[in-house]
């Protein structure tokens, strides 16, 4: 008798547990939904936090392109992890690392970097070519900076900077209120591709620029940001009397 109930007991227990198996609802193998830190994959990771800056498979947008060879070859891991994990102060670049604010675990920001690195680095891109170094390494002239802007700048800029004929302005208040010196100088070295903006070997051809020029216009630039940027408007009195 006491093995007939135990026996019993067993089917009912294993007729309960198939039942919920298949309940109505409840999620089947494969459907359960991933914890967001438990994320790995590269192009879910990339899709969900830097593609709508970047644009996708990382070919640009409002922020340079990643998919860039040239970028990719003056900037290392070490640089890579640091914009992903901190941000960039004083840009629209925001940190995503947990650690500094973010919603990425320090995992999750090494896969975003070797995803990008394992993508689209291409070593050999720049053959024989000895590229500038990422970071300054010598204070810039502005004096200096504008004779190297009307050297290799003004063609597509204009002469003073404020657009031509193959290119916008390049400064603008409002644009250069939302770029660091740093990006500033990634820029004139990588190019933007994405824009028709060459690297620093061909905005002369056969005139690559030094690493001092692309200091000296980075800092001639960084001088044209204005103190207070946007478009200023007058306050009449009336205006002011009619804030509330």
């Amino acid at each position: 008798m006491k093995f007939r109930a135990f026996f019993l007991a067993a089917v009912a227990a294993s007729a309960v547990g198939l039942g919920c198996a298949d309940a109505p609802g409840r999620p089947r193998p494969g459907e359960m939904p991933v914890v967001p830190s438990e994320v790995s994959d590269f192009s879910v990771l990339y899709g969900q936090n830097c593609a709508g800056c970047h644009g996708r498979e990382g070919k640009g947008g409002a922020a340079i392109e990643l998919a860039n060879p040239v970028y990719l070859a003056v900037a290392d891991d070490a640089i890579l992890h640091r914009a992903t994990a901190n941000g960039i102060p004083g840009t629209s670049m925001p940190a995503f690392a947990q650690g500094a604010g973010g919603l990425l675990t320090d995992q999750q920001v090494d896969v975003i970097v070797h995803g990008i690195r394992e993508h689209w680095s291409q070593p050999d891109f720049l053959q024989s070519a000895d590229p500038p170094p990422y970071s300054s390494l010598a204070p810039g002239d502005s004096a200096r900076g504008s004779q190297v802007y009307a050297t290799y700048c003004s063609s597509c800029h204009g002469a003073a900077g404020h657009g031509g004929p193959k290119a916008s302005s390049i400064v603008d208040g409002s644009f250069l209120a939302l770029v660091s010196d740093q990006e500033l100088r990634t820029i004139v070295i990588a190019g933007r591709p994405d824009l028709g903006a060459p690297d620093w070997r061909n905005d002369v051809p056969g005139r690559p620029m030094t690493a001092q020029e692309i200091s000296d216009v980075v800092t001639w630039l960084a001088s044209q940001r204005p103190e207070f940027p946007g478009q200023p408007f007058s306050i009449t009195a009336k205006a002011i009397g009619e804030i509330r």
